[in-house]
């Protein structure tokens, strides 16, 4: 909690605005549901018409992704069909990402997905940032909305407390995360950390590993941008079949982390959730571990409680504590049961692919 209280909060009416030629790239692949909200909510940006450029990258669509945003009448908008850059392998989205990007102009890239909205604030925001800082990457903040379930509130939870721990871990540079549906960096620190070579072997971490790359390059020019105005927002998976193939391939890029720390967090979250499930199995048949059971289980709930009664405070979400009693359960069991299967099964399907 140190280290993200010590992050300054955004300037609500930055001065002077800001002036910099942006390019929003978006890879999309069978988002005819999502991408109309998601170009609307760009256009309705308050930024000036003439610096803005938007590109959406079709990844071999199956449904009316394309002509949905071919219907949206409006200049700034560029569709790329990615079946036109054909590639060997499986990164689809780093490829896509990349293709969009050689073919915009924008000085500062900013990439979101294509199932994500945001206020009319977002793009004014993250460029005063960066005009302000004059860093190379900003990691803007991601919320989950809309929850239905307890699925998708146990879920909107849990991303919070990953949003402060962003934060944190870039504001103390001992960890660096970001996600890919709100980040930021400028064309000439792309150029220069070679893109996407070199970590294209996974289909996914086109957050982590350029974050890692550019921060390599360009030691201390990675930041979080704490604001609730620059926030980006999309939904949680709808069902536990979507929410455990989400996880499994966040997690097959973890034994490729080259921040040792990183891996360390992951590994005592994953050992402390096993240690629970282990205690509670064996304590009706192993004298005093009952006793070790509350131990951990005091401990894990009192570290959570003030992560995310924080984030929870901070994005205006404090409705959200209402299910940590049932979250504490089900982060339990999908930590133990998702981190195993992404270390043994490295393979996981997602939007119509088979991924390995």
């Amino acid at each position: 909690m140190y280290h993200w209280s010590k992050i300054p909060q955004a300037d609500a009416n930055p001065q002077p605005f800001p002036s910099t030629p942006v390019s929003i790239i978006i890879p999309a692949r069978n988002e005819a549901t999502n991408i109309g909200a998601c170009l609307q909510a760009i256009l309705r940006q308050n930024y000036p018409a003439q610096l803005m450029e938007i590109v959406v990258v079709n990844d071999h669509s199956e449904d009316d992704t394309a002509s949905i945003v071919q219907s949206i009448a409006d200049s700034r908008i560029r569709l790329i069909d990615l079946a036109d850059y054909p590639i060997q392998g499986h990164a689809f989205k780093k490829h896509g990402i990349q293709t969009g990007i050689r073919q915009s102009q924008g000085e500062l890239i900013l990439c979101t997905d294509a199932d994500c909205q945001m206020g009319p604030e977002w793009l004014g925001r993250m460029v005063a940032f960066f005009e302000q800082e004059q860093v190379q990457m900003i990691a803007g903040p991601v919320n989950f909305h809309q929850e239905k379930s307890l699925l998708e509130r146990f879920q909107s939870l849990d991303f919070l407390g990953m949003m402060l721990l962003t934060g944190a871990g870039l504001q103390s540079g001992l960890m660096r995360m970001g996600n890919g549906a709100n980040l930021a960096y400028t064309r000439a620190a792309f150029g220069a950390v070679g893109g996407f070579s070199g970590v294209d072997q996974l289909a996914s971490g086109d957050d982590l590993f350029l974050m890692h790359k550019i921060e390599q390059h360009y030691p201390g020019q990675v930041r979080f941008l704490k604001s609730l105005e620059a926030t980006v927002y999309t939904t949680a998976m709808p069902d536990w079949r979507s929410f455990f193939q989400q996880r499994v391939r966040w997690g097959t890029k973890n034994a490729a982390y080259q921040e040792w720390r990183i891996t360390a967090v992951l590994g005592l979250v994953f050992g402390l959730c096993w240690a629970i499930i282990g205690a509670a199995l064996l304590s009706p048949f192993v004298p005093g571990l009952g006793y070790c059971l509350l131990i951990l289980l005091a401990a894990k709930i009192a570290a959570d409680y003030l992560l995310l009664s924080t984030a929870s405070t901070f994005f205006q979400r404090k409705d959200l504590l209402r299910v940590f009693w049932q979250a504490q359960v089900l982060h339990v069991l999908y930590i133990a049961v998702v981190g195993l299967w992404a270390n043994v099964r490295k393979g996981y399907e997602w939007k119509g692919r088979v991924v390995r």
